[in-house]
């Protein structure tokens, strides 16, 4: 006859002492902030003793950015900077799947071009910085070109990458009830590629911001990266460290609300699914 045993539940002392015996561990938010402050401590330190050169204190960075803020230079050249990137971020998408879906699709295309893609995504954007001014000047359209040339390699191969795992067995399920192509490509192609087109949108996003700021420099074209270079070439070493800062920051901001919009669009994905247990 089989007994079923029965484990007892812990007593509040077993449970006390249970707890005592855990360590708990401190949130990836707090470990965050410490970290940053660690930085920030160790940064001031070894800047005042000068063993760091020419960088300057964070306090007088930090006073720097709020002098900036309060009066206004940063907001018109942080205007440049966001315009610039998101012209450039939008003809980067719109390109990039419009010339991926059909070399994504077609195997022989994909063959064809696939060595052109190869050659010219290996080209650094800044490299075209003459051609690029000789033919448009030291103005936007410049650095929306050369972000754009910088960032629509990675929204083409994604969108490519995504057209070519769609599942052989649902592909052919389609052939055999002879639906239309048009249905094909929404209701089969598009939800399998769209994983692999969030990710390249949000590495074009990134790409676009630096390779935008680095222009600005380099033309220069106005922007953050004008302002870097301006405060450089004046003296003013905190106020070009802070405005270092705010391009640290806005790509910051930029990457977490990708993350956060890919993640609200394709919370049906089972990677973005929450499983409750």
């Amino acid at each position: 006859m089989a007994i079923d045993v029965v484990s007892p539940m812990p007593t509040k002392s077993a449970a006390r002492t249970q707890g005592r015996g855990r360590v708990r561990l401190p949130s990836a938010r707090v470990a965050q902030i410490a970290v940053i402050v660690a930085v920030l401590v160790a940064w001031q330190v070894f800047a005042t003793i000068g063993n760091l050169g020419a960088v300057p204190t964070p306090v007088a960075v930090g006073a720097a950015a709020i002098t900036a803020i309060v009066e206004g230079s940063l907001w018109g050249a942080l205007g440049t900077t966001v315009a610039s990137w998101g012209v450039s971020l939008i003809l980067a998408v719109v390109v990039g799947v419009a010339v991926g879906f059909p070399l994504g699709a077609s195997r022989i295309a994909y063959r064809m071009s696939v060595f052109t893609l190869d050659f010219l995504r290996t080209i650094p954007a800044l490299v075209l910085v003459p051609l690029v001014v000789l033919l448009y000047g030291s103005g936007l359209e410049s650095t929306i070109l050369l972000a754009f040339f910088a960032a629509v390699w990675a929204v083409i191969m994604q969108t490519i990458y995504g057209a070519h795992d769609v599942d052989k067995v649902a592909r052919d399920t389609f052939r055999s009830f002879r639906i239309r192509r048009g249905d094909t490509l929404l209701f089969l192609l598009v939800p399998t590629a769209l994983p692999y087109i969030a990710t390249g949108i949000r590495l074009a996003a990134a790409i676009c911001l630096l390779v935008t700021i680095s222009a600005q420099i380099v033309i220069p074209a106005g922007g953050l990266g004008e302002s870097i270079l301006t405060s450089q070439l004046g003296g003013d070493i905190p106020t070009m460290y802070a405005y270092i800062v705010f391009c640290g920051l806005l790509g910051v901001g930029v990457n977490a609300g990708f993350a956060r919009i890919e993640k609200a669009v394709l919370s049906w994905h089972p990677a973005h699914r929450t499983v409750i247990a």
